[in-house]
Formats: structure tokens, sequence, C-alpha cells
């Protein structure tokens, strides 16, 4: 038997339940045959995958290794842990969980200090005045280092954080930080500000592709599988089912419903007038508007689990990158 097709998701707490139920909603259901705390798992009805679960940063560092095939991860460890990340991961797509904000903050007693401009007008006159370099406490020491080289800032030095960096300034042990925060409210009970331009990277969890694992055919086959389950479920969230009876419609109506957006129709309108359409979600209500202007007594709307396609975006997204 070849080698296992590795997915690793989040080992523990809401990252897991996420994307464990994020797999569940593209009809995939990730099983631990050996019980709830065996650390390898499964998905159901689907032969020779392997479920791996790790910590985030284990995650990071096994799809950089190509160690898994697929992993969910957040966008900023990727970007923070892997040199190069775009040449060794392929970033699938975004997840919908997992969202937070890498940023540079400062005490909000810095009343004059707005933007990374002023930051580095002050970091030159911190030098100056105390004739050492101003700190900034992180655990994000690479994305640190490229956004402050990319403002000019030079005058500073980074002190690497192991417990809650928001509090390194009240501490006396940084001047400002370099953090992840999903609200703001923990930055601001301890006195920080978020700079204006600010903002090094708006991170969610992401669906990511090793390109250092083996990518046979029977691997590509696998996560073609994969993608095309999670796409069509993707899919199915931005279309409505709209179903009505026109009696006397004509073919002509087919052309006429394809400016509300709607997806080829399908078997209609039929010999006694049923009709059957998919319209994106911000079109339902202007294309029932039209039906029954044409005639239409009612007009159903319901909900899709999936709509499949020819096409497969995430897939490609994969090829076009491995």
């Amino acid at each position: 038997m070849s080698s296992p097709f590795v997915i690793a998701v989040p080992s523990k707490g809401r990252l897991q339940e996420n994307s464990e139920a994020f797999f569940a909603r593209a009809g995939m259901k990730l099983v631990k045959p050996r019980g709830a705390r065996e650390y390898r798992g499964a998905i159901a009805g689907l032969d020779n995958i392997e479920v791996a679960y790790l910590s985030a940063a284990d995650i990071t560092s096994q799809l950089a290794s190509g160690a898994v095939h697929l992993g969910i991860t957040g966008e900023d460890l990727v970007r923070e842990m892997i040199p190069d990340a775009d040449k060794r991961v392929v970033l699938i797509d975004g997840v919908g969980f997992g969202y937070a904000n890498v940023v540079v903050a400062v005490p909000q007693a810095w009343i004059d200090v707005r933007g990374m401009a002023d930051l580095d007008d002050v970091a030159t006159a911190f030098r100056a005045r105390n004739d050492r370099k101003m700190r900034v406490a992180t655990k994000y020491v690479n994305l640190t280092r490229g956004f402050f080289a990319a403002h000019g800032i030079v005058d500073y030095r980074i002190v690497e954080s192991l417990g809650a960096t928001e509090g390194a300034p009240a501490a006396g042990s940084a001047e400002l930080i370099v953090d992840i925060t999903t609200t703001g409210a923990t930055l601001a009970a301890n006195g920080l500000k978020v700079m204006e331009d600010g903002i090094i990277l708006r991170s969610q969890a992401n669906l990511v592709a090793s390109r250092q694992a083996s990518w046979g055919p029977q691997e590509r086959e696998t996560a073609r599988v994969i993608f095309d389950r999670i796409a069509a479920q993707a899919r199915a969230g931005e279309y409505r089912e709209v179903r009505t009876r026109l009696p006397n419609s004509d073919a002509s109506i087919v052309n006429d419903v394809k400016r509300f957006g709607v997806l080829t129709p399908f078997g209609g309108p039929s010999s006694s007038g049923m009709f059957t359409l998919h319209a994106p979600t911000d079109q339902v209500h202007a294309l029932a508007s039209f039906l029954r202007e044409k005639g239409a007594d009612g007009v159903s709307v319901g909900r899709l689990d999936y709509v499949f396609s020819r096409d497969n975006p995430l897939y490609a997204k994969l090829e076009a990158g491995l």
C-alpha cells in the first residue's frame, strides 16, 4: 500500500472544533477510530487518508518540511515561520475562522505617534536621548523585521516575547510591541494603541498545501476529490434553488433569466411549465419578482447543500503552485 495522504489539523480547542466542522460541512467527517485521545485519525468514507492532530506551529513546520500534504494553520504562522513561504507552500484558501491581525502597538500616552513615519522619528530621537535602541517585544520576529525595514525604521532592537507580549511596555521590558489581536480590547486594556498604518498582516486560518510533499498521481487525485467537495459546499452558499411554474412560458424565458446571474437553468421550462433555477443569493428577490410578473403564482426558494461544477478552483490553485 502507498504512503497515506496526510492532512494536519489543530489538536485542541476552538481551532480543532472549527476545523472538524469545516470538513464536515463539505461531507468529510473526521473520525478517530482508536479513541478521542488519539492524535491520528481518518476521514470517514475516504481511503488512505491520515489526519494528524498537531499544534498550529507544528502544522506549519510539517508543511514546510513536506511531512504532510495539507494542513489548516494561520497565515501569520506561515509567514513568520517559513522563509520564502510562497516557494515552499501554497495557500489554497481561507477557511473562515481564526481571524486576527498582526499589528504594531505603542503606548496610548504617545499621543503624537499615529503612524509608522512618526515611529521612525521617535526611534531616532529615543536613541539619541538614551544612547540605546528602542525595544520591540514580539513573537513575530521575521514579520517585524520585514515590516520595519519596509518603513525604513532601523533604530530598534527586538526583544523576543515568551509570555503576554501586551504587558511588556508596562513591565518596562520594551517600549512597544508587535502582536496578534482580534478586537484590540486586550491592547487597550494594557494602555496600548495600534498604529494607523501598523497592520502588518490580516490573518486567518488557511488551508495550506506543502510544495515539499510527495505529489504523485494518487496524491493529486486525492487532493482533487477533497477540494471538489470543499468547493462544492462553498459554491452552494452563494446560490439558492428557485422553483416556480410558468404555464404560458416558452424557451425565451431561459435567456430572460440569465440577467439575474443564474446558473444554466435545470430542466425548464418543462411541458408542465415547471422551472428550476440556481440563482445568486443577492438576486433571489429580484428574480422572484420577475417570475411573478411573467405569470408565476408562487416562487419557492431553498438552500443548497452542494453545487458541483466542472471547474475546481482550489485544485487549479494547487496545480499552479506545484
